[in-house]
């Protein structure tokens, strides 16, 4: 076994990795970008190398920068996780040339099989079918469209280097191919470094299938059983499990066989994962997909339920040592569910949630409840990287043990500062939906119009929040002190009541006026009868303790952060707000007029491409930028009809939410726009 290993990685897998080490006694060596100085996996490690700036392409992508700082740490090994360079042959081929192990498959495995067009050809030719589509190598935009044209819509363009449902788009005629294969080469190129494209015909109600394989470098090699990651939204996992639902015995079967060849074919040598789709339309007709030549990120589902670390796996399969187990003493048994929990806006059309974290707790460990994260209480989520902060997984004997335990560990796991998807995994494992033959097109079919706020919880956040805006008035501002018969520090008398307006800005909800009452301490919301909330001081923070019609608390944590911003957390919940008393709304509403005739940014991250110039007159919805964050493209389009006044920013420039971008002069009558 290694005595020391560098993790070539950052965050949630880099903290996973470093686990499994401790408990070996194997010394790590984190890498870190100037982004990443204050993050946890820096923290947790043995030794730590700064290896660049922010930029994933100056730092974590840097195979030179990786070596170096391997050497110079005396690493023997490189763990290079999920991502980034894990499936490049530049590390690879560097930690051959230097003499350090690579944890990872053999040079030949990656080649093919990190290229989706090339692991395709090899899948054909050991009998494996795969989804009819183009993988050659011209690739000239007017042969793909010819190609496109002859598969028929809808289609899917995925990138050759791709993963996560980056470089990937589905297109429904042939008028958008063109648009929507120069955006899938923009992501790919961002985001791998490779343009290249294949296309393939699109499956109406597919199932997203995969299975795990470990070979070792003594000509071994064996399956770990399926997962089952049909939940998906825009081609990214949302939700995995294992085993798969609804699954028989028999396609189970066809699928780990199809695996193995496909291993074998390729003398595969560590952990890794042949992905498959089911036509759920044709009796599950499986179809070969790719193969991924790393650890996943949702291996967990497959460690609890085979009681295997893969991460140990790996670390002695690459030091030489045979695999621990052979295919007639694996099993399994339970059940577990992974929820991947992403710093994103759901109700806000999957804004990024982006800044410092205000407080960070995971809960205590409990059987069944397992948390991988990258965070801790001074982790800040950047643009940098994509959005994926924490996995929790729920294992049980049961799949709705699973469930439970997977909805337990949501609730409990308390991220403050920025918002995550936290509202929409409950929503999904608790959706009666969830317990049918799942398919990727979950989310459209029982979702369509996007999750959406749960009343009575939303209804917690904002007495919640509205009590501790009027207890934080120690010294009253000028419209707070002309205000009669209200008191903070009431403590009988008349009902004193005061008028707030309140926006949920992280749901895109606009604004409220609310009514907060106030008698002996007691805050309440007129009209919304049956909840009253008192208000404790923690620190800098408040803890508001509301209760309901039948005696029932519930402890909401709240930030005030600058200004008028607000932040609650309420079981796994996260609102962000603006809070002001109704008067001084009032105050700014000629502001507000004129931001709303602007464009501002929607979302913080990094300008891409400017599409107008100062002066082009435009339309409504004409596009005006785009804006790429956590490495993901967002076009942003103009709010008004006119002429484009100043702009006030430039390709390659860093914005924050809110922050006006382009100044807008609206155009009061018809006219031609050229």
């Amino acid at each position: 076994m290694f005595k020391r290993i560098l993790i070539a990685n950052r965050g949630e897998i880099a903290c996973r990795i470093m686990r499994t080490c401790r408990r070996l006694g194997v010394e790590t060596v984190a890498v870190y970008s100037e982004a990443d100085v204050n993050s946890r996996h820096v923290a947790e490690a043995d030794f730590a190398v700064l290896i660049g700036p922010a930029s994933a392409s100056e730092s974590y992508l840097r195979a030179d920068h990786i070596l170096v700082a391997a050497l110079s740490s005396g690493a023997e090994a490189i763990h290079p996780g999920y991502g980034f360079l894990s499936e490049k042959l530049e590390l690879i081929d560097a930690c051959a040339k230097y003499g350090i192990a690579f944890v990872g498959p053999n040079r030949r495995a990656i080649e093919v099989m990190g290229s989706k067009i090339e692991s395709k050809r090899l899948a054909r030719n050991t009998g494996v079918a795969c989804v009819p589509g183009y993988d050659e190598d011209e690739q000239s935009p007017e042969r793909l469209l010819a190609e496109a044209q002859r598969i028929g819509f809808p289609l899917l363009i995925k990138a050759s280097a791709g993963g996560g449902g980056k470089g990937m788009r589905r297109v429904n005629a042939s008028d958008d191919f063109l648009p929507m294969l120069a955006l899938a080469r923009k992501e790919a190129l961002a985001s791998f470094g490779d343009e290249r494209v294949l296309l393939e015909k699109y499956i109406v109600n597919p199932r997203h299938i995969e299975v795990q394989i470990v070979g070792d470098r003594q000509g071994g090699l064996v399956h770990l059983f399926e997962r089952e990651c049909s939940i998906q939204r825009r081609f990214q996992k949302v939700i995995e499990e294992a085993p798969a639902h609804h699954l028989s015995a028999d396609v189970a079967s066809k699928l780990y066989e199809s695996a193995l060849r496909i291993g074998s074919a390729m003398a595969y040598d560590n952990a890794g994962t042949v992905e498959f789709v089911l036509d759920a339309d044709d009796h599950d007709k499986p179809y070969f997909l790719e193969v991924n030549t790393r650890l996943q990120v949702e291996h967990p589902v497959t460690e609890m339920t085979t009681g295997i670390d893969l991460v140990e796996w790996q670390l002695r399969i690459a030091s030489g040592e045979p695999l621990p187990l052979q295919q007639a003493q694996i099993g399994r048994s339970g059940w577990a569910i992974e929820c991947r929990l992403n710093a994103e806006q759901p109700e806000h059309d999957f804004r990024a949630s982006l800044g410092p974290l205000l407080a960070y707790l995971e809960p205590r460990q409990e059987s069944g409840v397992r948390i991988d994260s990258g965070l801790h209480g001074k982790s800040e989520v950047s643009p940098y990287y994509d959005s994926m902060l924490a996995k929790v997984i729920g294992y049980g004997a049961s799949r709705t043990q699973a469930i439970e335990k997977a909805c337990q560990g949501i609730e409990s796991l308390r991220i403050e500062g920025v918002c995550t998807n936290a509202a929409m995994l409950l929503q999904i494992l608790r959706h009666e939906g969830f317990d049918a033959v799942l398919t990727t097109r979950f989310l459209e079919m029982h979702f369509p119009q996007g999750t959406q706020p749960e009343p009575d919880l939303h209804l917690l956040h904002t007495l919640a929040v509205a009590a501790a805006w009027a207890a934080s008035q120690r010294v009253a501002p000028s419209a707070w002190g002309e205000l009669r018969g209200f008191r903070v520090t009431a403590r009988g008398g008349p009902l004193a009541s005061v008028d707030l307006r309140l926006c949920d800005i992280s749901a895109a909800l606009g604004s409220e006026t609310v009514r907060l009452t106030l008698s002996d301490g007691v805050y309440a919301l007129a009209g919304r009868g049956g909840l009253s909330a008192r208000v404790q001081m923690d620190g800098a923070a408040w803890v508001v303790q509301v209760t309901d019609q039948h005696g029932l608390d519930t402890a909401v944590h709240i930030k005030h952060t600058h200004g008028r911003r607000w932040f609650s957390w309420l079981q796994g919940r996260s609102v962000v707000w603006d809070a002001e008393h109704e008067l001084e709304h009032s105050l700014h509403g000629s502001i507000q007029l004129s931001q709303e005739r602007n464009l501002s940014a929607t979302l913080p991250g990094r300008v891409s491409e400017l599409l107008v110039r100062e002066g082009e007159q435009i339309k409504a919805g004409a596009p005006l930028l785009i804006m790429e964050a956590m490495k993901l493209y967002h076009t942003l389009a103009a709010p008004v009809t006119g002429r484009v006044g100043r702009v006030h920013v430039k390709a390659g420039d860093i914005v924050a939410h809110g922050q006006l971008l382009v100044e807008l002069e609206p155009q009061t009558e018809p006219q031609a726009v050229s």
